[in-house]
C-alpha cells in the first residue's frame, strides 16, 4: 500500500511537471517542505520551490522529470520515506540526475504531500542500488 502511494506520487510529480501544471504540481508539495542538499543552499522551502518551478514552467525550461529505482525505508500511518533516482532534463540538453530521499506526509485533508527531500551523496545512491 505504502509503495503504491509513493509510486503514484512520483508519477503525479513527473506528469504535472511535463504538463507544466504549476497548481497541480505544487499541490503535491507541503507548505512545510524542506529540501536539503542543494549546493549553495542550506535549505529550500515552499516559497522558493514554488517560485523556481513557476519560472521553469513559464519559460519552458523543463523537458522531463523521471524517476527510476525505488527503495522503501519506513512507513507509518501518516508518513512514507523512500529513496529513488531523479533525472531532470532541460530543453537545452542539460541533465541533472541524482539520488534523493523523500518523506511524504498524509496531511489533514487526507492528501499525501512531500514534506522533506534530501539530495543523496553519490556514494549513498550507489550503495542503495539507485545508480550504477
Amino acid at each position: 500500500m505504502s509503495e503504491a502511494i509513493a509510486r503514484q506520487w512520483l508519477e503525479d510529480a513527473s506528469t504535472t511537471a511535463a504538463m507544466r501544471n504549476h497548481g497541480a504540481h505544487m499541490a503535491l508539495i507541503s507548505k512545510k517542505v524542506s529540501l536539503q542538499g542543494v549546493p549553495g543552499f542550506e535549505n529550500i522551502g515552499y516559497d522558493d520551490w514554488a517560485a523556481q518551478t513557476q519560472h521553469e514552467f513559464e519559460n519552458n525550461v523543463l523537458k522531463s522529470v523521471s524517476y527510476k529505482g525505488f527503495k522503501l525505508l519506513t512507513t507509518t500511518g501518516t508518513h512514507i520515506m523512500f529513496k529513488t533516482y531523479e533525472t531532470v532534463e532541460a530543453n537545452d540538453g542539460t541533465i541533472n540526475a541524482q539520488g534523493i530521499e523523500i518523506l511524504l506526509e498524509k496531511e489533514a485533508d487526507g492528501e499525501w504531500r512531500l514534506i522533506q527531500e534530501r539530495i543523496l551523496p553519490d556514494d549513498e545512491a550507489r550503495h542503495d542500488g539507485l545508480v550504477d
